[in-house]
């Protein structure tokens, strides 16, 4: 059965066309594909940490859009970028409601940069 990108509950990892892979910690539907903020999005330009990818949601795990791929991360083993998911998840602990926007806030800012939420 077909797994829905949008319904995943474990962290998940997007490999750029120029291999480059970023843990995603926000992702969400977009007219043109999807729309993806990079993790600790919040503390930085949004113009260099949200992203929208263009293309068709291809797959069920790992799911191609465009020429970028995304999967669930692995584990420290298989996907070095677990630590920073590891590190991502500790911030959010220690510092989670003071510094990152409420759920809310980010369905905001998606709706406001175009995603279908």
């Amino acid at each position: 059965m077909p797994v829905d990108l949008f319904s995943v509950k474990a962290p998940l990892l997007i490999r750029l066309p120029t291999g480059e892979r970023r843990v995603i910690a926000e992702v969400f539907p977009h007219p043109m594909g999807l729309l993806y903020f990079d993790l600790y999005w919040h503390d930085a330009e949004p113009e260099t940490a949200i992203h929208v990818v263009e293309g068709e949601i291809r797959g069920d795990g790992p799911w191609k859009v465009g020429s970028c791929v995304i999967s669930v991360l692995g584990c420290h083993n298989t996907d070095p970028e677990a630590a920073d998911y590891a590190a991502w998840q500790d911030y959010l602990a220690q510092h989670g409601e003071k510094k990152y926007p409420p759920r809310q806030m980010v369905r905001a800012i998606a709706r406001w940069l175009g995603a279908s939420v």
